[in-house]
């Protein structure tokens, strides 16, 4: 480490004598030694004080004493005995091993603060999903006042397009919401009289009244911020492996430093060479590698699961996901697609199927409901040619009804059909639409006139990688647990297609947050993989948070990884990944201290010269250096 660009020192000893080069080295040293590594001596220290020993009191250690001994050695070189001068009467100096290993620590530190400063922003945004004002009802009078104003039992009223403000029930109107936020789930909830709805979400079609039941701190969107806090300030740091063999290997060469003082004073009544081998002792010991050996091999290890599709936040992931045995994965999103799409199509007229999908299509085509556009989109891949609708009509909470070449069509649910033809109308082929429903469907019914025309089942199609994931998890002894707002029915339904070990169904934020403390109080290391905003606090908590890159910013945020293309094959790979890389990092840890393991004795006996620490030092850092590039071709598949 001391030579470690001799081209460099060459080129600048032709232009300053040796005595003007180190006294200019020591100069450019001070800022980082007395400024910049002020934390890391504040820091070993401490541990001294605490007799907590560390990879901080090890760095402090053999930093501190490295340029202590540059210093004297740079304005005092008469006082070391001769054996340890250069020919020209120099002592070996250290100030490039000392400002790299303290600028290798400083780097370290940045990237975790970087981190925290991530989760901070996952926050941000969650507090930025509702709104900064809300409509109030107070006698009589609509008033628009600051939402902190807000108080319990105020009558607020949301209409279309607008977030709804605080959590509450419906008192008066209706509306259809979103609430893929909170539930994770694409399709719109349809809210009456007595509904509850929660803060954050959205009201897409319809206007209503509602009661604010709780405000502030005590609403769902404030709890999962909370919940995202404190899951976040639980982290550890990949850096307690390295410290605890830190913590003994510092005891080993004090003791041996200390060993060296005394056997020459007072064994060989040499106590100027006991001093000078005592400190040499330190100097050897100081592996500069270590400060290489975790962020190198993290460096390459991010960087290979980048070109993987692998977003690696921070250390702490890789460190933990080689040791997940469970992974809670969320629904919408991440098992399937987490937009709706036609699933099938059936006809109870003469009409054809397409031309029952045209009809469909062509009504909702106007609106704007989640449903009617994946109606739409099924129709424009079928190549179908829509038809004008005229005098168009959303029937909030039911569907849409219009003229379609003269012909009264309607497209909604079994409420609509009900409403405009009687109860027979919506009870055809009732086990068949029961058994779609229990698969994840939405039936829609389309009307011709006075009679069905046919249904449309609408769902959230599996990815076409998913069993394949499932498959690959299973084979690395990982147990699978589906986390979701859907019924029980469509949970169970979906948990049996694809051979998961269980699933828990109905799940709020806070549920999925609690299923995980709970997975890791029986002593299971959860992975928690989701999309959305619901799935935040749970990924924040879990020991490694996985989200999908097709999701919301909020959770990839809140996760330690992200896989860029929302393929659960990268939990997979990812796991396969971090085995590698902390296995990398211990041949690393190794190689940081074996070379100066052996140069220890070397001395302690009188015989170190800088050929010697030389050598030690570079052979340390470029065997750490080459090992960790191996992780590039490292096979993940």
């Amino acid at each position: 480490m001391g030579e470690l660009i001799p081209g460099l020192r060459e080129f600048i000893m032709g232009f300053f004598p040796r005595k003007t080069n180190l006294l200019i080295q020591m100069l450019l040293s001070l800022p980082v030694v007395l400024w910049a590594a002020s934390f890391i001596y504040a820091k070993g220290s401490r541990s001294v004080i605490s007799r907590k020993l560390n990879m901080f009191t090890l760095i402090a250690l053999g930093t501190g004493v490295a340029w202590l001994f540059s210093v004297i050695g740079t304005l005092f070189p008469g006082i070391f005995p001769a054996s340890l001068r250069t020919m020209e009467g120099y002592v070996p100096v250290y100030f490039e091993a000392t400002v790299i290993i303290i600028a290798l620590v400083i780097l370290g530190q940045m990237l975790e603060l970087l981190a925290h400063a991530k989760t901070n922003s996952a926050i941000k945004e969650l507090l930025n999903l509702v709104p900064a004002e809300a409509l109030v009802i107070r006698n009589g009078k609509e008033t628009k006042i600051p939402l902190l104003e807000v108080v319990v039992g105020d009558l607020i009223r949301v209409k279309p397009g607008e977030k709804i403000p605080v959590d509450g029930s419906l008192r008066e109107g209706s509306g259809v919401v979103d609430e893929s936020m909170i539930t994770g789930e694409p399709l719109p909830v349809e809210k009456g009289s007595g509904d509850k709805v929660t803060g954050g979400t959205i009201n897409i079609n319809g206007s209503f009244a509602m009661i604010a039941e709780k405000v502030g701190g005590d609403t769902l969107l404030a709890r999962i911020v909370e919940m995202v806090n404190e899951a976040s300030r639980s982290k550890a740091p990949i850096q307690r492996m390295a410290d605890t063999v830190a913590a003994y290997f510092v005891q080993a060469v004090i003791l041996i430093s200390v060993a060296t003082l005394l056997i020459w004073g007072f064994g060989f009544s040499k106590w100027d060479h006991g001093i000078v081998n005592a400190i040499a002792v330190l100097i050897i010991a100081c592996p500069c590698a270590l400060g290489l050996a975790t962020p190198v091999s993290i460096m390459v290890g991010t960087g290979k699961g980048a070109k993987s599709g692998i977003l690696i936040k921070n250390a702490k992931a890789i460190e933990q996901l080689r040791k997940v045995d469970t992974v809670l994965v969320d629904k919408t999103g991440t098992l399937t697609m987490g937009k709706p799409a036609v699933t099938m199509v059936k006809s109870y007229s003469s009409l054809s199927e397409d031309e029952v999908l045209r009809l469909a299509a062509s009504v909702d085509r106007n609106s704007e409901h989640p449903l009617a556009t994946a109606i739409v989109v099924a129709a424009e891949k079928s190549g179908l040619r829509l038809s004008p609708a005229m005098k168009f009509v959303s029937v909030t909470g039911m569907g849409a009804k219009a003229l379609v070449d003269g012909r009264p069509v309607s497209v909604g649910n079994a409420k609509l059909v009900r409403n405009l033809l009687g109860e027979r109308a919506a009870g055809r082929e009732e086990d068949f639409i029961v058994s779609l429903q229990a698969e994840g469907n939405t039936v829609m019914y389309v009307t011709d006139g006075d009679s069905v025309a046919g249904i449309i089942g609408v769902s959230d199609p599996i990815k076409e990688s998913t069993p394949g994931a499932v498959k690959r998890l299973k084979h690395l002894e990982v147990h699978i647990i589906m986390l979701t707002g859907d019924n029980k029915a469509t949970a169970g339904a979906v948990a049996k297609k694809l051979g998961l070990d269980d699933f828990v169904a109905e799940c709020l934020p806070e549920d999925k947050f609690e299923t995980v403390k709970k997975m890791q109080a029986k002593g299971a290391f959860v992975g928690m993989a989701g999309d959305g905003i619901n799935d935040a606090p749970a990924l924040a908590q879990a020991d490694v948070g996985i989200a999908m890159g097709t999701g919301t910013d909020v959770a990839m945020e809140s996760a330690d990884i992200t896989l860029v293309k929302g393929d659960l094959t990268g939990i997979a790979r990812a796991k396969t990944l971090s085995v590698f890389v902390m296995r990398n990092i211990k041949e690393n840890l190794f190689f940081a201290f074996a070379y100066n393991a052996l140069g220890i004795p070397i001395a302690a006996l009188g015989l170190l010269n800088p050929i010697i620490a030389g050598l030690a030092m570079a052979l340390s850092s470029v065997s750490v250096l080459s090992n960790a590039l191996r992780i590039k071709n490292a096979k993940l598949e």
